[in-house]
């Protein structure tokens, strides 16, 4: 389907019941990029087992979004209305008016987007990325700090990896693609979170790993992003406003999102909060 920048983006459909909206991949990686992945402490499996499994109840609506937009950047037009609109488009590419939504880390905060912006959700799950005091104006810090790098090439790091060290990794990416990441960022540098505790009714769940805040050394302006502390700090706040939290106990920004981790939680709760289910 078109996406708003005229680019255009393949989707598939699996399954039967309630549609789910998944915004990753779900074709297998190559050998040498998947061990690369597991590395860095991502799974390179994630996409195709959500797929798989999810499917067995919903129909399971997946594009790879982000991997798109690594191969044709949006530089200049990454705005929330246009995320949003490219969104809608796969949904209505699959013929479908309501659906849930799952995404992480930046994807979830998409899915907060799609959610003030339409009445089409029957379900949002952010994880990775809290939905009260999210970490906007760090994580334009820390995209104008890769921006900046990516200005300049650079080649893969031989140094031994290790999972969350983000000071050693390096920018391979290049400058368009970092630029539509501060476009985006810089138009949510004045979001206001707290409007959508209060607006957003839909049924909506937000996870994250308890040790999921990341430190950035000094090539990256010092930066601190938060992503578990506003969600124990502001907790209480966002159950009565109508949100689940779930926080999965020693586990960090890659490794909550494994499907090993994030499955079961998702599977428990869409199925719980699917249109008509009793509680």
């Amino acid at each position: 389907m078109p996406l708003h920048d005229g680019t255009t983006l393949t989707a598939t459909a699996d399954g039967t019941g309630p549609a789910l909206l998944l915004p990753v991949r779900t074709l297998p990686h190559d050998e040498a990029t998947a061990e690369n992945m597991r590395q860095w402490g991502a799974d390179p499996d994630l996409g195709g087992t959500l797929q798989r499994n999810l499917s067995e109840r919903f129909r399971v609506i997946a594009a790879d979004y982000e991997g798109h937009r690594m191969e044709h950047p949006a530089a200049e037009t990454l705005t929330p209305e246009n995320l949003v609109a490219d969104l809608l488009a796969i949904a209505d590419a699959a013929g479908t008016d309501r659906f849930a939504y799952y995404g992480y880390s930046w994807l979830a905060l998409a899915g907060l987007q799609l959610a003030m912006r339409t009445d089409r959700l029957w379900g949002l799950v952010m994880g990775g990325y809290p939905p009260l005091d999210g970490p906007y104006n760090a994580m334009l810090d820390v995209t104008r700090a890769a921006h900046e790098k990516a200005l300049v090439p650079q080649g893969p790091t031989s140094e031994p990896v290790t999972p969350g060290d983000w000071d050693a990794a390096g920018i391979t990416v290049g400058d368009r693609v970092t630029a539509q990441f501060v476009t985006l960022y810089e138009a949510l540098r004045d979001f206001d979170d707290s409007i959508a505790e209060r607006k957003l009714t839909v049924p909506r769940l937000a996870f994250a790993g308890t040790e999921d805040n990341i430190t950035y050394g000094p090539g990256w302006g010092d930066t601190i992003v938060t992503i578990a502390e506003p969600l124990v700090r502001h907790r209480d706040e966002l159950t009565q406003h109508g949100w689940d939290i779930e926080l999965l106990a020693g586990l960090d920004h890659m490794s909550a999102m494994h499907s090993s981790n994030s499955l079961p939680l998702l599977s428990d709760w869409l199925t719980a909060n699917t249109p008509n289910a009793t509680k």
